[in-house]
């Protein structure tokens, strides 16, 4: 039995599996100034420590970018990028001229971005917890301290932390970090993607209920409930473990491509954001690409990159996928930026509300050599191979809008079609699909569009959920357009990686799934152990359900789990 001081925090579990061992928090942050001067003979010398300081901590974070590998270096490229940003170094400097202290200054330049990040929403909202890290790294650096983040465990440890910067993630060894446990971020927070990279039970959105929690007290995670239960019963809890590890050994040896238990097709894909991801993907069961977010190769590019320089880029994503017929695809997107996603070469006002913006499709309009400069190095990249590329656009919301790119499409014999994320295209799909040749949904903003709800609020966590049942009745009318036109329907959102939704999914008429290639193992497990018919029937229970927890418990119900 726990012990009597047991105690069981819920969350939003992201990553199935259990572990079980002691707790360790992230090392603690640096104590902020509150105010803070400097004398006018000290200024310059002040200014230097500052630049310095820049230099070290932008160096420290691109080194471990190079020793790590497909999100983790992504993210941290991109962290080191924002910690030489000119616009802050500018306020920073400001603000030592004007008489505040190098430490000081870091603090209010950094705080008003954060402001200002939050106001903005989107993307820029979910950088806030990588300012407030390279704010801490700066401040530690000014005093000569060691950088905050994650310590370096000697034994296994459950590492909980209010939330987890890409630099604290970067570089954690599976066998030592068992779990990871945040207070806030979200199903689609770095944290949460580290987590299935690396292969180990997560939970976010905990809450500050965490803090009950100390150092070394041990606990047991259920990823799959979202559940942390401290001083469990040991016994109880190496049992949970050990059944965990049984379940992931045959998660391990499960081998492509996927299909129910009855032998009914759903094909697994990756998602990738460079050659080098797709390399590793290729290496795995993955059956293609579903979907290749061509923004993340340039989002620190200071000008459009040439059209010969995007080609080079795409083929070499294309390239590990070559020659290895059936029905291998590759599905380029199209740049999904806009106002919340913002590329230096791109040029559009700054908006109140960037989610509902200039995004995606949408930019093209006032910035039409962006798309049509894609498309061409899109069309040069697949000369001379031997794979099919699908193209297809984000935030498309009207017949019109699907027409026009699938125009564009075919003048240079690209296979078109059109993502469903904005809600009127699933009610009008059969239109839209008339239009195009496939449909890719893309659950997290289709979520945050019908349900009203941010998808980076740790508020919002039970509408943000694609298990809501108005989402799977959008994810229904779109897949059941594909059925009628004999076009393929797919799904490259979050809730693809989710083994029980994953079946839900293919009930409602999803023909492929697309997701983070170490989640295909587990997806596919678990499309392997029911039938189509199971999957047709869970769906049906989803769909009518009250409520998100309804729809998924009776799914499970009718499949049995």
């Amino acid at each position: 039995m726990p012990l009597a001081d047991s105690i069981t925090i819920t969350g939003a579990g992201v990553v199935a599996g259990a572990a079980y061992a002691p707790v360790l928090r992230v090392q603690p942050r640096p104590q902020l100034p509150t105010g803070g001067a400097v004398a006018d003979d000290e200024k310059d010398a002040d200014i230097k420590n500052f630049t310095d300081a820049v230099q070290t901590v932008q160096d420290n974070l691109l080194n471990k970018a190079e020793k790590s590998k497909g999100h983790a270096k992504e993210v941290l490229t991109a962290t080191a990028q924002l910690t030489a940003d000119r616009g802050l170094s500018r306020s920073v400097k400001k603000l030592i001229q004007h008489g505040d202290s190098a430490e000081w200054a870091v603090v209010q330049a950094t705080d008003n971005l954060v402001t200002q990040f939050e106001r903005l929403g989107g993307l820029y909202a979910e950088r806030t917890t990588d300012l407030k890290d390279i704010r801490d790294r700066l401040i530690a650096e000014l005093r000569g301290e060691p950088a905050p983040g994650v310590p370096e465990p000697t034994s296994p440890i459950v590492l909980l932390a209010e939330d987890l910067a890409p630099a604290d993630t970067a570089g954690l060894d599976p066998e030592l970090t068992v779990a990871l446990v945040t207070e806030g971020g979200g199903k689609t927070s770095h944290t949460a993607i580290i987590a299935r990279q690396l292969g180990i039970p997560c939970i976010v959105s905990a809450g500050k209920a965490l803090r009950q929690i100390k150092n070394g007290t041990p606990v047991l995670v259920d990823g799959a409930a979202g559940t942390i239960q401290s001083n469990p019963d040991p016994d109880t809890a190496k049992t949970a473990v050990a059944t965990s590890n049984e379940y992931l050994n045959r998660v391990r040896q499960w081998r492509g491509p996927g299909h129910t238990s009855d032998g009914y097709g759903v094909q697994l894909l990756a998602n990738v954001g460079n050659g080098e991801a797709a390399s590793a993907a290729a290496k795995g069961e993955s059956e293609g690409v579903g979907l290749f977010r061509t923004e993340l190769c340039f989002l620190s590019a200071p000008e459009e990159p040439s059209v010969q320089e995007q080609a080079d880029i795409y083929r070499a994503v294309l390239t590990p996928y070559v020659g290895r017929g059936g029905h291998t695809h590759v599905v380029i997107r199209t740049l999904d930026a806009g106002s919340d996603k913002p590329l230096a070469f791109a040029n559009f006002e700054a908006e109140e509300n960037p989610a509902l913006g200039v995004r995606g499709l949408r930019l093209a309009k006032d910035n039409p050599h962006l798309l049509t400069h894609q498309l061409d190095a899109i069309a040069q990249a697949k000369k001379g191979l031997d794979i099919d590329v699908w193209v297809m656009a984000p935030m498309v919301s009207t017949v019109t809008d699907a027409r026009n790119f699938a125009a564009q499409c075919r003048t240079r014999d690209l296979w078109p079609g059109v993502m469903v994320e904005v809600p009127a295209v699933a009610l009008k799909a059969d239109q839209v699909l008339a239009e195009v040749e496939f449909f890719s949904i893309g659950t997290n903003d289709l979520t945050q569009y019908a349900m009203a709800s941010d998808r980076l609020s740790p508020f919002l966590t039970d509408l943000n959920d694609p298990w809501q049942p108005a989402v799977l009745s959008l994810i229904q009318m779109a897949a059941q357009a594909g059925l009628k036109a004999n076009k393929p329907v797919g799904v490259c959102g979050e809730a693809a990686a989710d083994p029980l939704l994953a079946c839900v999914l293919a009930g409602l008429g999803i023909t492929s799934l697309s997701m983070a290639a170490p989640a295909l193992p587990p997806v596919g497990l678990q499309l392997g152990e029911v039938s189509i018919e199971q999957c047709r029937q869970a769906a049906a229970a989803a769909v009518t359900a009250p409520d998100a927890v309804t729809a998924k418990a009776k799914a499970a119900t009718v499949l049995g789990l």
